[in-house]
């Protein structure tokens, strides 16, 4: 029996290999994502503190300096914060990016694998032809000796 042999076999080969690269590339970019909003958080509960410790230094006895400390202190976090943000914004970007280029290597390495698939079905029909070919030389060629 025939064998099947698809002719751009190592093209899809390549396809899937790309498919790979970009799957580790979203993962990496999905993990600085998740580590940039950590440190956002980290940032904001920092910033919660402080204006906690303010409130507190409001309310006891009033030491002015530990009030001014307490407001460069948060308003450092409220720059932190911002700059925190922008690295979070600009993450998210690179992980779209990344998941577009995942999404465009999947579809092509989809239609490689379909493309095979239909080379497949063809081979198939073919090998289907020829053994009905074979069968009806065979029977016929029995027909005629008996006839004989």
């Amino acid at each position: 029996m025939a064998k099947f042999k698809y002719r751009m076999q190592n093209i899809l080969d390549i396809k899937k290999k790309l498919e790979e690269q970009e799957k580790i590339n979203y993962g990496l970019a999905n993990a600085k994502l998740e580590e940039e909003k950590s440190k956002l958080r980290k940032l904001m509960l920092q910033r919660a503190g402080y204006e906690k410790q303010l409130t507190e230094f409001m309310e006891g006895t009033m030491d002015l300096l530990e009030i001014k400390t307490a407001r460069r202190s948060i308003d450092t976090m409220k720059t932190l914060i911002r700059t925190q943000m922008i690295q979070v914004h600009a993450a998210e970007k690179n992980l779209e990016l990344a998941r577009q280029r995942l999404k465009s290597v999947m579809i092509d390495r989809k239609t490689h694998e379909k493309l095979r698939e239909h080379a497949f079905e063809e081979f198939k029909q073919e090998v289907a032809y020829e053994e009905n070919k074979s069968v009806d030389e065979l029977v016929s060629y029995t027909y005629h000796r008996t006839e004989e």
